[in-house]
């Protein structure tokens, strides 16, 4: 069960937009020393807060909870000692067994669920059609933020709405595209968002980044009230978050730190994170991972030559 602390850190973390894993065991065979019930939180870096089991079965749970967080997929982590020559892991839908060499003994299954942010939509505007857009995004799995003083645009925003009926739309379509979002859209006419992709033309934006902005924005459905207009584009815009179309590389102000990258204990076979604290040396100019200090040990006696233990 989740402690008071572990939960309000997990609405600090959401709060803050935050990626993390909550992971729950379910199942503990003797003579683990985990009870089911037993609740703990996986930051994007690798870092675990909370108990879910001894330092190798954390191994397997950082592991396979960075790559939840990557693919936005819960998961049942299956926890076996080990019992052949080799490790083994065996992906099934929906699950995951892996055969940890450090267990002493029984099994433990944990239920990773991945806590991410919701894909963030900007909106520019004060406008009616702007208002709707805000409070019919979150229906559709959005975050809706207004582009307004003080907001930052980063990376993995899904798109741009500029509903501001011709104040600064050209600023904010600009804005846009140099930030390579997948979807901008701009609320007009066509007669009107002819004259403001001209005037973008003007400033030197390519003929190819302008072909990207969606004037009129939105399905046309025949949208007449604010409401409707913002049904036609929020269809739009999840037609793009669903084709999962790649947006055009560009830097972002503040890029999203990459999911902890993960290796393989050359002595058992275990999968384990690549993130500070995970026991490591440096072969031939290459750091690699172990599960524990005697994986790590064994690898350095067999190198002993060509080791540098950093």
């Amino acid at each position: 069960m989740i402690t008071p602390a572990l939960s309000r850190r997990a609405q600090e973390l959401a709060a803050a937009g935050e990626p993390f894993v909550t992971a729950t065991v379910v199942r503990a065979q003797r003579p683990t020393s985990v009870r089911a019930g037993d609740v703990a939180l996986v930051l994007g870096d690798g870092t675990i807060e909370g108990f879910v089991g001894g330092a190798c079965a954390e191994h397997s749970v950082r592991a396979h909870s960075l790559e939840a967080i990557r693919t936005g997929a819960a998961v049942l982590l299956r926890v076996l000692p080990f019992a052949e020559e080799e490790a083994r892991e065996d992906v099934d839908e929906g699950a995951v067994t892996v055969q940890n060499p450090c267990l002493s003994g029984g099994a433990i299954e944990v239920f990773l669920e991945p806590v991410v942010p919701a894909p963030r939509l900007l909106v520019a505007g004060e406008t009616p059609i702007a208002g709707a857009v805000m409070r019919i995004a979150p229906e559709l799995g959005l975050d809706a933020v207004l582009l307004e003083e003080g907001v930052a645009p980063r990376a993995g925003d899904l798109g741009l709405v500029v509903a501001a009926h011709g104040r600064e739309e050209a600023g904010a379509l600009r804005r846009g595209l140099e930030l390579g979002l997948p979807y901008v859209g701009l609320v007009a006419s066509r007669a009107r968002g002819d004259g403001v992709l001209g005037e973008l033309r003007g400033e030197g934006v390519a003929d190819e980044s302008l072909a990207r902005i969606d004037v009129p924005a939105g399905i046309d459905i025949g949208a007449r009230t604010p409401a409707e207009i913002a049904l036609s584009i929020l269809a739009r815009v999840v037609e793009v978050r669903r084709r999962e179309r790649e947006a055009p590389p560009a830097p972002a102000p503040e890029p999203a730190p990459a999911p902890a990258a993960t290796a393989v204990d050359p002595i058992c076979g275990m999968t384990v994170a690549a993130v500070a604290g995970t026991p490591s040396l440096v072969h031939e100019g290459e750091t690699v991972y172990f599960c524990c200090d005697g994986c790590r040990e064994a690898f350095a006696a067999r190198h002993r030559h060509a080791v540098g233990a950093d």
